[in-house]
């Protein structure tokens, strides 16, 4: 599976990957994205940051790279940065298929993305991602399965993802929403030909939104790499203007910052295999990092665990933030 290859770095920072949603579009669901990225968002100004980050992600020890279709020009940027970069064969790459990018590179679109995990898109999608990753595809994923997606009954779909694993690329599934559970145990029961067809799984898991956990750590157990997304919660808990104020003391205690904190608490969990940066700064990607370095006491850990919101709530909360 591509995640062994990680384990040959064998160090802390490859636990943590870099996720290129906030710098392969202009348009993203992000607090304070507005002083984050140039103001100019071009697509050559994207280019270069998404570049910059995985310059410096690398060069930090970083080997997961996490992009989408729906991500803009995720999965272009990151292959030109391979073919600047033979010296980067170590890296393992995952995209996902499933949300078709709408916005034609505007912040104001009324739609950015639209979903289908049938059969047609898949197929399409995939000659797209092969197009610019070729070889490189290390995992394709299923983006954002929630439990009444056609994707986890659709044998004919099934078939065809088996068959990419005959090639050698692992498959994989993102699941969102506050039925996180249910999908990923529903994604443990899909087999083909006798035998699981996921070998990784990828949701939401952040001290805010902690209701996955549980079906994580029996992912782990069946043997599948569990990838953490949005562990800063779409911004809410990267910085001291933002976090609750349990945090923001943490970080005072350990002389780290917020999202800091907010990554550390992640890798705690046994289970987590890969924890997504989503910086979208070189600045903010070296302090997500530094959560590979921060040992978190017990009651600090339980302190953190009593901001725990309700699954529906959160997933509301974060409904309403705006695309910026």
């Amino acid at each position: 599976m591509a995640f062994a290859r990680l384990a040959e770095a064998a160090t802390p920072t490859a636990r943590i990957g870099l996720g290129l949603a906030a710098v392969g579009r202009p348009g993203y669901i992000n607090l304070g994205r507005g002083r984050d990225l140039p103001a100019d968002r071009t697509v050559d100004a994207m280019r270069e940051r998404a570049h910059e980050l995985l310059d410096s992600a690398y060069e930090r020890g970083v080997r997961y790279v996490d992009v989408a279709r729906s991500y803009g020009r995720s999965e272009e940027f990151l292959a030109d940065w391979l073919r600047r970069r033979p010296d980067a064969r170590d890296v393992v790459v995952g995209s996902k298929w499933g949300y078709t990018y709408t916005a034609d590179w505007r912040t104001d679109a009324e739609v950015h993305e639209v979903k289908d995990h049938g059969v047609a898109t898949y197929d399409r999608q995939l000659a797209e991602t092969r197009l610019l990753l070729g070889k490189r595809l290390d995992l394709y994923q299923i983006h954002s399965v929630t439990p009444d997606s056609p994707a986890l009954t659709d044998r004919a779909l099934h078939d065809r993802l088996a068959r990419l694993a005959g090639e050698g690329v692992t498959i994989g599934l993102s699941t969102s929403g506050p039925g996180q559970g249910d999908a990923i145990r529903a994604a443990l029961d899909v087999t083909v030909g006798g035998e699981p067809l996921f070998r990784t799984v990828q949701a939401t898991y952040n001290v805010l939104e902690t209701s996955a956990g549980q079906a994580l750590a029996e992912a782990r157990q069946a043997g599948l790499a569990v990838i953490v997304k949005e562990a800063v919660a779409n911004g809410r808990l990267a910085t001291a203007a933002e976090a609750p104020p349990e945090v923001t003391a943490i970080a005072e205690e350990t002389g780290t910052a917020c999202d800091t904190v907010a990554l550390a608490a992640v890798l705690h969990e046994p289970w987590a295999t890969v924890v997504l940066s989503g910086a979208a700064t070189v600045g903010q990607l070296a302090s997500n990092i530094a959560a590979a370095d921060v040992e978190l006491d017990e009651r600090q850990l339980a302190r953190l665990a009593g901001l725990a919101e309700a699954p529906g709530a959160y997933w509301r909360h974060r409904s309403s933030l705006p695309w910026a």
